[in-house]
């Protein structure tokens, strides 16, 4: 496994392990392609969809040569303060942050001296950058901006109210989760493990839905455009975990591999050497900061869901062009993934609910049983609101 950056390079160059390159973890790294990926996906669909009519731009008016505003200064000097007084902080506790870089840049500590300085600068530099420039009479325009130009301003809301909603559920997802949270709340919400995808999903979703409706896109349209977006990210955070060894895995695996099933041995059963979360047995003769490997080979989950997850990417891509009602794309993806979960939560490590009339069940599969019925459900209203106009229509 590849708990950090420095085991990819040692892996591809040789170069030792925990060194500074460490201060990357593999799976922020992963994540942070996967929301690349989902806003490369999401400007083309974007840009499809301006081009045949479905997304118009919005007029908005921009007003040239103000001076700067109060509030200008103090945001900037407040971005300011808060890179002086992380960033001094961070060289002179370099191990530390290479161990745990989220425990470090979220605690309260840091140099107090720098964040003044850096700050003052930084609320001055935008005094006198913006005032050299102000004309005696600001001018407003107005100028058409279309949806695939605002992709990056999305995609930071998606990704911020994403992982916001990922820790949430993260920490509700379990009865010893919410335990670890009571005792220690501030510690739970800002350590750099514990997301979970669907509370990142369900929180996006609502979020982005109230931005982009702001902003004048259609919501049905913003939802399909956004289908195989999603679905990339899906699979490209759930290759992260596998590549990082995040404990994302299925259940203990020691059967054999059958015979005719052409995967490598590591896709059937897997121990997870070097994983991130330092889970099972120490390795022999390793003295890195990552020497574990579980006890008992396991399913690896993980890569049976990024396949599927591409697989799904590809089907959604494919449909695009081919379904014409709109909302449509988004309730197949909803019953795509919903049934990809649900049957993966069956040889998953997950804590389990225990719901009235015997029957167990996870958190996630709870959700994706949600997600398959919304799909089913949604799939049926669009298709006969499309009947009904097309009969009203020929009538």
């Amino acid at each position: 496994m590849y708990p950090d950056f420095s085991y990819i390079l040692h892996a591809l160059l040789g170069t030792p392990v925990d060194n500074w390159t460490s201060i990357i973890k593999t799976f922020g790294l992963m994540l942070a392609i996967a929301f690349f990926a989902s806003a490369y996906l999401l400007t083309l669909e974007f840009k499809r969809r301006e081009q045949n009519g479905s997304l118009l731009p919005q007029q908005t008016s921009i007003t040239f040569g103000a001076k700067a505003t109060t509030q200008d200064i103090i945001s900037n000097a407040l971005l300011g303060f808060i890179l002086g007084f992380k960033i001094v902080y961070i060289f002179s506790h370099f191990e530390a942050f290479k161990t745990d870089a989220a425990s470090v840049l979220f605690s309260l500590q840091g140099n107090w001296i720098a964040g003044i300085g850096l700050g003052t600068l930084f609320g001055w530099w935008r005094y006198w950058d913006t005032n050299r420039s102000a004309l005696p009479e600001p001018q407003t325009k107005l100028i058409n901006i279309f949806p695939h130009e605002r992709v990056g301003d999305i995609t930071i809301v998606a990704a911020i109210s994403g992982i916001i909603g990922a820790k949430l559920m993260a920490i509700v997802e379990s009865i010893s989760n919410i335990k670890a949270f009571v005792n220690d709340p501030v510690g739970q919400l800002f350590s750099g493990s514990g997301l979970a995808i669907y509370g990142g999903l369900i929180v996006a979703f609502f979020v982005v839905s109230w931005y982009t409706r702001r902003l004048g896109i259609p919501m049905l349209q913003m939802m399909d455009a956004a289908a195989p977006a999603l679905m990339i990210g899906y699979g490209v955070g759930r290759l992260g975990c596998h590549l990082s060894g995040d404990g994302d895995w299925g259940i203990v695996n020691t059967m054999p591999k059958p015979s005719w099933l052409f995967v490598p041995q590591t896709w059937w059963a897997f121990d997870y050497p070097h994983n991130v979360i330092n889970e099972g047995i120490l390795i022999d003769d390793c003295t890195a900061n990552y020497c574990r490997k579980l006890e008992q080979t396991v399913f690896p989950t993980s890569i049976y869901e990024c396949i599927m997850a591409f697989g799904i990417t590809g089907i959604l891509w494919y449909l695009r062009k081919r379904i014409h009602i709109a909302g449509m794309l988004f309730f197949i993806y909803l019953i795509l993934n919903g049934f990809e979960r649900f049957w993966i939560e069956k040889i998953r490590v997950n804590e389990k609910y225990n719901l009235p009339g015997g029957i167990k069940a996870t958190q996630a599969e709870l959700i994706a049983i949600a997600f398959f019925i919304i799909g089913i459900t949604g799939v049926l209203v669009l298709y006969n609101r499309h009947k009904k106009g097309i009969n009203q229509n020929n009538t």
